[in-house]
């Protein structure tokens, strides 16, 4: 068995802007279970780094340790790629985010690596804003060790053995929002058409990127009873609005009707035109944001889509005026640049 992709593809496949073919973007063939959700997010971030026509030598992508973190191997063979220990992928990519901030970092959890183990490391991670996409791909179970109920599996809900989750559930995406996150945004594995565009956004944004991933496990909680499942998730699903994502690069218009759509500006000039259901919710208000969340929560409802957007949000290497030169470019002189300066430093902290 081998597990290596065919190097043949149609010969009329395009390349994108950059010169990369589709291909460009792949890695090896997935070892996942059939149907796993995970497989479609992987799709999507190969579908959405491809349109953006980024370079593969210039995304870094890092992840902990369960079923989603095996996606590095999955995708962007040609790019740099870290796989961490359990829960520890926020500090990994903090640190290559400080060494070098012209890179562009994915990091790819579940929801066992990011609301057990790792809620510590990811909580600060999002109040620094750190300039990375954050991707959980999230089962509410423990794939890896037999279908144990995560952190994230809502109360009440029943898996594959059958008995209820009696704990209350982590919403990550609320979590995010609360603590300062720049974007955050929440999708279906099986919808790719608001999945690819919703990452292409992500990518475009500076600052935390979070996007919480619902991706059914096809082995242990896909029953109709599971609110992880595809049938749960297809059947109460309810999106904040269609959207389109244009990036700087093209021609930024709209003819949508005044009232029902809501352009957001990222900082690179990209635009993300919100065609929305409720023109009373906006997206850029933290409070209104978390509100949504809730009431849906309450109605039994699982909102995806673009859920909050600060565009004036500032990310750590802002907030810190960190070098904008790789670290590793720096030299000796800039480094050490001796007692003199090191005399005027302390004067002027006392």
């Amino acid at each position: 068995m081998t597990f290596f992709r065919p190097s043949f593809r149609h010969p009329q496949l395009p390349a994108n802007q950059a010169g990369y073919y589709l291909r460009d973007y792949e890695g090896g063939i997935s070892t996942l279970c059939a149907g796993c959700g995970h497989d479609s997010i992987n799709g999507a971030i190969i579908q959405a780094c491809y349109e953006l026509s980024l370079e593969p030598h210039r995304i870094v992508k890092l992840s902990g340790i369960g079923c989603s973190s095996k996606s590095p191997a999955y995708l962007l063979s040609a790019a740099h790629g870290f796989n961490s220990v359990h829960g520890r992928m926020p500090s990994i990519v903090t640190g290559a985010n400080m060494a070098n901030r012209e890179l562009l970092y994915l990091g790819i959890s579940g929801d066992g690596d990011t609301a057990s183990i790792g809620m510590g490391q990811f909580v600060h991670a999002v109040r620094r804003n750190l300039n990375m996409v954050y991707i959980v791909m999230n089962n509410g179970c423990y794939g890896l060790t037999k279908g144990q109920y995560s952190a994230t599996a809502d109360k009440g809900s029943v898996g594959k053995k059958g008995e209820p989750n009696l704990l209350e559930s982590i919403d990550l995406c609320e979590i995010a929002i609360q603590l300062g996150a720049g974007f955050v945004g929440r999708s279906f594995s099986g919808d790719k058409q608001q999945l690819v565009p919703l990452l292409k956004a992500a990518m475009s944004h500076i600052g935390m990127a979070f996007i919480d991933v619902i991706s059914p496990c096809v082995t242990f909680n896909n029953t109709p009873t599971s609110t992880k499942s595809y049938h749960w998730v297809r059947e109460h699903s309810e999106a904040t609005s269609t959207f389109d994502f244009v990036p700087f690069r093209q021609e930024i218009t709209t003819d949508y009707e005044n009232g029902s759509t809501e352009a957001v500006t990222l900082h690179d000039h990209s635009v993300i035109y919100l065609h929305k259901k409720d023109p009373e919710v906006a997206v850029t208000d933290r409070r209104q944001a978390v509100d949504a969340l809730e009431e849906h929560k309450e109605e039994g409802l699982i909102l995806t889509g673009v859920l909050y957007v600060d565009p004036e949000s500032e990310d750590t290497h802002t907030i810190l005026n960190t070098s904008e030169r790789p670290l590793n470019s720096l030299e000796q002189a800039e480094l050490c640049p001796g007692s003199a300066a090191l005399k005027e430093i302390n004067e002027e902290l006392r």
